[in-house]
């Protein structure tokens, strides 16, 4: 027999968070730091929203699921749009079915968008399937990583090798900081990604005080299982691209990569992530998750892929098990790659935006400033 109770993540106790921890490491596909209570804890100190339905079976800890309860029973995954990945973790040994866990936990629908599902708990939601993308260095290290990349994209490489002198010749020394503390370049790679998010007419993700209040608190943890991590590459001394997110373990998972609109023109990004690959050993990472989407950037570096799923899960019981996200259901309509675009950023705004009123203003956004919109791959 199953009982499913909801609690805040900072509610947990010590055996909840130790068994989620286990499971967790027990599955290889569940091994993200977006996966456990450490990354859900430090999301429910910036919301109030934010619990984990915990599945106990004969009084023990055998499932979790975190996610944003709206007062209607809709839930999203914890940390949206953060959450690039999201899954119920539990007992490899005894799966959980993902619906009537809903039901138990009083939620109506679950909408998840890059679900990780390795003991099919949701296997009868209808759902478009997608990927992440991921390096994961072998035995040989990442000089034998690195070598094998520039071996498989021989023009590409000659082409990073060429902006990468450019770079050094243009703008100076070329340096990297691999676990860069500064406060100011932090808050200056911020700036620059929202920047690049207005600029590309997508929704300004790290507005929201909630949303930059976590990667505020993440940059500054210390000595905990999950702390934020951010590399830099500078020139000359000066600061001119960067990655942040966070780590656990050996597992490091990137949210943020921007770049000085400057030096983005003779390549700094491609440089920022071969020096930061190279850098990994150095850092005690082996895995660098790039997360889903945006693969033409992606690709050329990743050495294995996530399986992952978007759609709409309801609560056992209620007629129609799910549908397909946003994106499917307007081309299935017949409707243009345009719509499903839009409909993709305001599901973005909805998950982002906590008041009406910024709710209000990204739809504005979104409807003034669509048209001139480049077309890009899945939203980031």
């Amino acid at each position: 027999m199953v009982s499913v109770e909801n609690i805040r993540p900072q509610d947990l106790t010590a055996a909840d968070r130790d068994a989620w921890r286990a499971l967790c490491a027990a599955t290889p596909a569940l091994r993200s730091p977006l996966l456990g209570p450490d990354f859900a804890e430090a999301v429910g100190r910036r919301r109030s929203d934010a619990y984990v339905a915990v599945a106990r079976r004969d009084g023990r800890a055998v499932g979790f699921l975190p996610h944003h309860r709206r007062p209607t029973g809709f839930a999203r995954p914890i940390g949206a749009t953060f959450s690039d990945y999201h899954a119920l973790a539990g007992d490899p040994g005894a799966p959980l079915d993902g619906p009537e866990l809903l039901a138990a936990a009083g939620l109506r629908t679950l909408r998840f968008s890059n679900l990780i599902d390795p003991f099919a708990s949701f296997s009868a939601v209808a759902q478009t399937v997608d990927e992440g993308f991921a390096i994961h260095l072998g035995p040989d290290g990442a000089e034998a990583y690195l070598q094998n990349i520039r071996a498989a994209n021989t023009k590409r490489a000659k082409n990073w090798r060429r902006l990468e002198h450019k770079l050094d010749r243009e703008m100076g020394e070329v340096s990297l900081i691999v676990d860069d503390r500064s406060r100011e370049a932090f808050e200056t790679l911020i700036h620059w990604k929202r920047r690049q998010l207005i600029m590309t007419g997508r929704h300004d993700v790290l507005r929201p005080d909630w949303s930059l209040g976590l990667m505020r608190d993440l940059f500054e943890a210390r000595g905990g299982p999950l702390e934020g991590l951010m590399m830099t590459l500078r020139a000359g001394g000066r600061v001119v691209a960067g990655h942040f997110g966070v780590r656990l373990g050996d597992h490091f998972h990137s949210w943020i990569s921007a770049a000085d609109p400057e030096a983005a023109a003779v390549g700094a990004g491609n440089t920022l992530m071969l020096r930061a690959i190279a850098a990994l050993p150095e850092a005690g990472l082996s895995h660098f998750d790039m997360g889903p989407s945006h693969g033409h950037y992606k690709e050329p570096f990743c050495t294995s892929r996530v399986a992952c799923a978007a759609g709409v899960a309801n609560r056992a019981g209620a007629g129609s098990i799910g549908q397909i996200g946003p994106r499917a259901l307007a081309l299935a309509a017949g409707r243009s790659q345009a719509m499903a675009r839009m409909l993709r950023r305001i599901d973005h705004i909805a998950a982002t935006e906590l008041s009406i009123g910024g709710r209000v203003r990204g739809v504005v956004e979104a409807l003034c400033g669509h048209g001139r919109r480049p077309h890009t791959p899945a939203e980031a």
